[in-house]
């Protein structure tokens, strides 16, 4: 499961578990000052707030080259760009220099902090060896002119899988992004699933909008998106040649998360590469080819 679902509302399990942290770290440091001592909780969330902005300059400064010609993108968060250990140091720093300066919030601040980090790290962990411990689904799909084919028959070669629809705004903003990454990885097969909509609206949609899409294809249940355990869009899953998921991505992604994600593969060129070409689309159970 990567999205935890109350009827239209959805949320990436990783933001739950930032969320779940500051609540746990407020509600710990509450209950130690009441034995003696200030509460914490107006400092915790100042220090949530400065860990948010060093894991976001860290981001920034690390992938500058894809920000470079529009600088803008630096304040624009949807992409969910962020870093996470050069906000976790901010964090810490903040919290020694604030607990040097008040006397009184040592106690309460350092075990608040020390356990919302404690169960951010083991969660996170747990969370991350649950995800790559998934696999590729082994579903139906349909191609643009109606052909079935199997999820697994891509499998072998590395997958970018796109959950995307033409009526989600994020979906379509980063669908050019997507499409020039298509354009430079040829040794990556993209798959851009759209769910739950005609054939004919999507064929409209990417023509009317100058998109050059291989490997659009069609659930019209959303099988997919309950398979992987997110009906929050968009999507984007990375799978090993062997099916294994290595990483996922909700939300919009920006040319600099999505060069992030993509390092979970190899570039081309690599000495340890497997791929250097892209990889034919399989042959549809009802054509001959």
């Amino acid at each position: 499961m990567l999205t935890f679902t109350l009827g239209t509302f959805a949320i990436a399990l990783n933001h739950l578990l930032l969320i779940s942290a500051l609540a746990l770290a407020t509600f710990v440091g509450w209950r130690v000052a009441k034995r003696g001592g200030e509460n914490p909780e107006s400092v915790l969330f100042v220090l949530f707030l400065l860990g948010l902005l060093a894991a976001r300059i860290g981001f920034v400064a690390a992938y500058w080259q894809h920000y470079q010609d529009d600088p803008w993108q630096v304040v624009d968060l949807r992409d969910g760009g962020f870093l996470a250990w050069p906000g976790v140091v901010a964090l810490v720093i903040g919290a020694l220099l604030w607990a040097r300066r008040r006397p009184p919030l040592r106690k309460s601040l350092g075990l608040g902090v020390g356990s919302g980090l404690l169960f951010w790290l083991v969660a996170s962990m747990s969370l991350t060896i649950y995800e790559q411990g998934t696999r590729l689904p082994d579903i139906n799909l349909r191609t643009a002119d109606g052909a079935t084919v199997k999820l697994t028959d891509y499998q072998g070669g590395p997958l970018v899988i796109n959950l995307w629809a033409t009526w989600c705004p994020p979906c379509r903003r980063e669908m050019p992004v997507l499409e020039e990454a298509q354009q430079l990885r040829p040794d990556l097969t993209f798959l851009f699933v759209n769910q739950a909509e005609s054939m004919q609206s999507v064929s409209t949609y990417l023509a009317t909008q100058g998109l050059s899409l291989t490997n659009v294809l069609f659930d019209g249940s959303g099988r997919l998106g309950q398979a992987v355990g997110s009906m929050a869009l968009p999507t984007t899953l990375f799978y090993s040649a062997d099916g294994r998921l290595l990483g996922s991505h909700l939300g919009e992604l920006s040319e600099a998360s999505l060069a992030r994600a993509l390092e979970h593969f190899e570039t081309p060129g690599s000495s340890a590469a497997p791929h250097t070409a892209t990889r034919k689309p399989p042959c549809p159970a009802s054509a001959t080819c």
